[in-house]
């Protein structure tokens, strides 16, 4: 089959070789995922025979793929506590391994293809691509496109280190088990487990390179700017849990760029309220279909919904209720019914807080609240809004936690926070009811590292994450 898919694509470029070479590279790359599957797709040897993409605008183009944007991971969402599903619609659910990672089984909760896996190493593999086409072809002027990449690697691996790891720990993170670190496009190369520690390193030091490559913004969203980097290493250090680097990083994003929307012109009664590409956006990243988190069938918890103020309008933009009086989101940040895992500016104001707040002294306490208050009040009916005060770093947390649940839903950080959470001796249990079973999940429960698709840890060989 290889071969005879390496001759087609042989003759598709004797006969179009006047077409651009990033669209025939575009074509290799769809018929090798659609033919080969994730667990080939690993495994096979990248061949550039066919398209040499040696310019700026070719590489530029490999990033503005909507690979990138698009296909963000699932499993932290499905895993959290911030949904539910009636009994009916978990038995009827056709993904058994959606149902089993809802319901925080120890192994195959990965679909068998079009898994968080593959969809992040598939990204990976782009970037990789890219960055080593411009040592390569040694392309001058790159530092754009190559600090582009270098932010969206280290977001993946972010992304994928809150899925698959456990939760930083400056004590444990030397041995704790980390990712693969992929760092070169050849698939032949093995895949090894790092540690957390030195996953980490590796995101840090593709964030801290591309923020000195650049520019503070860009033409389009979607490609990664300097305050992009320095978002990500706010949100970074804040999951190690190191709040000075955090707030530094966070602060320079506020330095350059600060915008919030006002709640009160937005149209409450809109399907969907909030606009895509609106102006707290920095970095657009939809997260793929899974039925648990579609626009029907994903509930909020009644709780999470009646904490929300009556003149708080995140109650009235955020959610619906169906005929049944469930409660389902709406404040999607795409301005549909697709679910967002963006980096966004409401995120960068709850993390200057929550840093102000765990360096604790009276200064730090009142300006984790002016920050807490600055985006709140974007947030409530014009005139209704009381500062929040607190007299001290325990309460401090609590309302900005309570308000960073509420500002964050459905963004894809929930999983995230309560591992380091937990870590942080928050002892948080998790429990979910379907019909007669109850599940649970524990603080600090290995399961919080997900388990690896099987056929990865055959195929490579790497150990599975501890059950």
């Amino acid at each position: 089959m290889k071969k005879l898919v390496i001759s087609a694509l042989e003759d598709l470029q004797a006969k179009f070789k006047h077409m651009k070479k990033t669209i025939i590279l575009g074509i290799v790359i769809s018929v090798f995922s659609i033919t080969f599957g994730c667990k080939d797709f690993l495994d096979k040897k990248s061949d550039t025979q066919f398209a040499i993409p040696e310019t700026l605008e070719d590489n530029q183009a490999l990033l503005d793929r909507n690979d990138l944007v698009n296909d963000g991971s699932i499993s932290g969402e499905v895993s959290s506590d911030d949904i539910y599903v009636t009994e009916v619609e978990f038995n009827n659910i056709s993904y058994e391994s959606d149902k089993r990672l809802h319901t925080w089984q120890s192994d195959y909760v990965s679909r068998s293809s079009g898994n968080d896996w593959e969809r992040c190493y598939r990204k990976i593999n782009i970037v990789n691509t890219v960055l080593f086409n411009i040592q390569q072809y040694k392309i001058t002027g790159s530092e754009n496109i190559k600090g582009q990449a270098l932010v969206w690697r280290a977001s993946v691996y972010l992304e994928a280190a809150q899925l698959w790891c456990l939760a930083y720990n400056k004590n444990t993170a030397m041995t704790d088990m980390g990712l693969p670190l992929r760092l070169d496009p050849d698939m032949n190369i093995p895949s090894i487990r790092s540690t957390v520690q030195q996953t980490y390193d590796q995101i840090l030091s593709d964030l801290h390179t591309a923020v000195n490559l650049l520019p503070d913004k860009q033409i389009a969203v979607s490609r990664p700017s300097k305050v992009t980097a320095l978002g990500l290493l706010a949100r970074t250090y804040l999951y190690m849990g190191d709040y000075e680097n955090g707030l530094k990083y966070g602060k320079q994003v506020l330095g350059l760029y600060d915008k919030l929307m006002d709640f009160n012109t937005l149209n409450s009664l809109a399907s969907y309220p909030i606009i895509a590409m609106n102006e707290e956006m920095l970095l657009p990243v939809a997260i793929s279909y899974s039925p648990f988190l579609s626009s029907s069938m994903a509930k909020i918890p009644l709780a999470l919904y009646s904490s929300y103020a009556d003149d708080d309008l995140r109650k009235t933009v955020f959610f619906r209720t169906n005929t049944a009086g469930q409660i389902l989101f709406k404040g999607n940040y795409s301005g549909t019914s697709q679910r967002m895992i963006a980096l966004t500016m409401d995120e960068l104001y709850m993390i200057v807080s929550e840093c102000y707040a765990e360096l604790d002294g009276v200064d730090n306490i009142n300006n984790a609240m002016e920050i807490l208050n600055e985006l709140l009040i974007t947030r409530w009916k014009s005139g209704t809004f009381v500062p929040f005060t607190a007299s001290n770093r325990e309460d401090a947390l609590q309302i900005i936690r309570a308000e960073r649940r509420k500002e964050l839903l459905f963004r894809g950080l929930r999983w995230a926070d309560l591992k380091r959470y937990n870590r942080d001796g928050a002892n948080i249990t998790l429990s979910r009811t379907i019909g007669a079973q109850t599940y649970t999940l524990s603080p600090n429960d290995l399961r919080y590292a997900i388990a690896i698709p099987e056929d990865i840890i055959k195929m490579t060989g790497m150990p599975q994450n501890k059950r």
